[in-house]
């Protein structure tokens, strides 16, 4: 008896701990909101100094950033572009949406753009 009652408690103990670490690595990866993302469209100046966007070819926009890439050297350029995707927060994007409302692709979220490939010198 004594040694079936050992046995359940290590098992008990060992699905407790498989648990906790399956829990806390979902966490961390929720936590950050953030997921890798390519998208296809055309450079371009964003509103304020060192700032750009892309226009998806699914009419989405994105706010770019990123220092490992030279975002200035292709703007109006078709590029595909490849980063940390963060989407934009309700209430951000609602105030964008109010201030903005001429704009014709709603703002998706920001990419910091780790990979950069030229599609096309011209967006055509």
């Amino acid at each position: 008896m004594n040694r079936s009652v050992r046995i359940v408690c290590l098992g008990i103990a060992v699905l407790a701990a498989g648990l906790y670490l399956a829990t806390a690595g979902g966490v961390r990866a929720n936590a950050a909101g953030k997921k890798d993302l390519t998208v296809t469209g055309c450079l371009q100046k964003g509103d304020e100094a060192n700032e750009f966007s892309i226009t998806g070819e699914d009419g989405k926009s994105y706010n770019l950033t990123g220092s490992s890439v030279e975002l200035s050297k292709h703007l109006g350029h078709k590029m595909t572009v490849t980063g940390t995707f963060k989407a934009e927060s309700y209430a951000k994007e609602k105030g964008e949406k109010e201030a903005n409302e001429k704009k014709e692709a709603p703002e998706a979220g920001d990419i910091r753009v780790t990979s950069l490939k030229m599609v096309s010198d011209s967006c055509k």
